[in-house]
């Protein structure tokens, strides 16, 4: 009776460990291939770049008839909002503004320059080409130790023309939402989000931010990476993953062998 209850827990301890060992190596194989989907999001986006480093800076209303022939935009500025759109094709196109900055600004928390802590700058920009507003990063400032005090944003004050990089702002994880104020200027946000922001404002945007180009004199500190990691990078995650899904299949057969082993000497005394 005690031989058969021994091998009916050691029955169940293998398919526990059987279902744990396959659950591990299909996580692992699946990050690996999930890399390896990264590099190639990475691969054609550089090749896209590139195609765009070759061709001529549009203003922003040669992009509006781009995203309309893509039927990525309403022709209209009403209709369907900023986040039911991702034209993510327009991903790193070149675009030249024309028009003027409204005053209020908005602090995009978290960014780190040198080493520094600090904040990225955006303003609602009319363009008076395409008579469309869209939010502009214009770059990089330093912020204080003290937490509740925000650094003085200087006002741009006229008509501006300059070039930029349109980037398709990605969905990111906040710790709290964004309470936004009308009456509190700047604004501390956690994350672009181009819908509340457009509520707060009461006006429509475009489902981008434009950065300006590094070039440009206007802004702050602009030393813009559109691809922090390159597609080299995600590959050699993906080995690593790979690596080990084979180790741990290596481990668990030796596991496995090893308690093979004890059984057969149990079973023999």
């Amino acid at each position: 009776m005690n031989i058969l209850v021994f091998k009916t827990v050691t029955l169940k301890i293998n398919v526990f460990l059987l279902s744990l060992s396959l659950l591990v190596f299909g996580l692992l194989i699946k990050l690996g291939f999930w890399q390896l989907e990264r590099a190639e999001e990475k691969d054609l986006r550089l090749q896209q770049m590139q195609q765009y480093q070759q061709q001529d800076v549009l203003d922003l209303k040669d992009v509006l008839h781009l995203m309309a022939s893509q039927n990525s935009f309403p022709q209209s500025e009403q209709g369907q909002s900023a986040a039911t759109q991702n034209p993510e094709f327009l991903n790193d196109l070149p675009v030249r503004l024309n028009g003027s900055f409204r005053q209020q600004s908005f602090l995009l928390d978290n960014q780190v320059h040198q080493g520094q802590p600090g904040y990225q700058v955006l303003r609602l920009f009319r363009d008076s080409v395409s008579y469309r507003n869209v939010l502009v990063n214009l770059g990089w400032i330093p912020g204080s130790i003290d937490r509740s005090v925000l650094p003085q944003v200087d006002e741009i004050k006229g008509k501006q023309v300059f070039s930029g990089k349109i980037r398709i702002i990605e969905s990111s994880i906040v710790l709290a939402d964004d309470v936004l104020e009308k009456d509190s200027w700047p604004q501390r946000i956690q994350a672009v989000d181009i819908d509340k922001i457009s509520q707060l404002l009461d006006t429509p945007l475009l489902p981008f931010v434009v950065y300006v180009d590094n070039e440009e004199a206007l802004g702050h500190v602009k030393e813009w990476v559109p691809i922090v990691m390159p597609p080299e990078k995600h590959r050699g995650y993906a080995f690593q993953w790979f690596s080990l899904a084979v180790a741990w299949v290596i481990l668990m057969l030796f596991a496995a062998y090893q308690a093979a082993k004890e059984n057969k000497v149990r079973e023999t005394k």
